[in-house]
């Protein structure tokens, strides 16, 4: 049976998009029983393993939520939406899909959450690294482009080094204005 993994990277941040994979691996993998939870995974090994996830996975795509739609719709109802798109952009319909969390977005294929899921469940932990990669790349090319802020070193999340920056430089076009410490400066 085809099970995509589904996960997220990039609810908290107060800057750039929710980017979400889904990963169906093969179960030839040699890597099966290594993947983890991006966050617990060293950047070089992360990077070693993304290469080898976009090589050898049966299917995998990524998706994302724009700030437009993370500060109409919220960032949990945006999170779905991405959620949904990397699943309907799979070159491959799984049987079943498994979603990191407690939540799972309106999918035409059966489909479960489980909690933890990015450390409990291989697919889930290929996807969450996908997402990670994706997201910190997108992150680095803000850095350049809005310089000052240093997005490539906190990836737009809430650290004193970005709330300095966005007090002093006040928000730029990334910022989500509807999360509360920009828009209380806008």
């Amino acid at each position: 049976m085809l099970l995509a993994g589904v996960d997220e990277v990039g609810r908290g941040p107060l800057a750039g998009p929710v980017v979400t994979a889904a990963v169906i691996l093969s179960p030839d993998d040699p890597y099966l029983g290594q993947y983890r939870d991006s966050k617990k995974v060293a950047e070089k090994k992360r990077l070693k393993l993304y290469h080898h996830i976009r090589r050898h996975a049966v299917a995998y795509s990524v998706s994302m939520a724009s700030l437009a739609e993370i500060d109409q719709l919220n960032i949990l109802h945006a999170t779905m939406l991405s959620m949904r798109r990397s699943v309907e952009a799979l070159s491959v319909l799984p049987a079943k899909v498994l979603v990191d969390g407690n939540r799972i977005p309106d999918l035409a294929v059966p489909a479960e959450a489980i909690i933890g899921g990015d450390d409990l469940v291989q697919e889930i932990a290929a996807a969450s690294i996908i997402a990670k990669v994706v997201r910190d790349r997108m992150m680095a090319m803000f850095d350049v482009q809005y310089p000052g802020y240093q997005f490539a070193k906190h990836k737009g999340y809430g650290t004193k080094l970005h709330m300095n920056a966005l007090h002093e430089l006040g928000p730029c076009p990334i910022h989500r204005k509807s999360f509360a410490p920009v828009a209380k400066l806008l």
